[in-house]
């Protein structure tokens, strides 16, 4: 039996892969939705719908890149209550960074697209890297100021 694979397998081969195996074999893999029977008209499906996720993968990719350059110029206001001294109160994490970008930007981005290593506990201008895609990574500029 010929069977097309819908994930990889370690013993036998890639996703997408056609290979030929035993008819129990072949059946099982089916079953736990692992493969399809490689029929002229799945292969042809298949190849169909492999085109269209490329597709999809390039639009996504030059959709990153687009928003990577666009956001070279952006920046966010952010503000921290201080005590004596200048001293902050709380930190700026990643979560309250995307509540500005979608305020102030219009920008509705995932607070875990945000590379932030540890909070910011200071004021001044700080830039924070955004994975937009696993290929594409932009920054964005975070002002943190006194609230007065």
């Amino acid at each position: 039996m010929n069977i097309i694979l819908l994930e990889d397998n370690r013993t036998l081969g890639k996703k997408g892969q056609v290979v030929k195996v035993s008819d129990g074999y072949g059946r099982n893999l089916i079953s736990k939705k692992q493969a399809i029977e490689a029929t002229p008209k799945n292969i042809n499906d298949w190849k169909l719908r492999q085109k269209h996720e490329e597709k999809l993968a390039a639009e996504r990719l030059a959709e990153a890149k687009k928003l990577a350059e666009e956001m070279k110029g952006m920046s966010v206001s952010v503000t921290l209550k201080a005590g004596e001294g200048g001293k902050v109160f709380g930190s700026v994490s990643s979560k309250e960074i995307a509540q500005a970008m979608k305020e102030q930007l219009k920008l509705g981005l995932d607070k875990k697209k945000l590379v932030l290593d540890e909070p910011i506990k200071s004021f001044g201008t700080f830039e924070v890297p955004v994975k937009l895609h696993p290929e594409v990574s932009g920054t964005i500029r975070v002002k943190v100021t006194e609230e007065s």
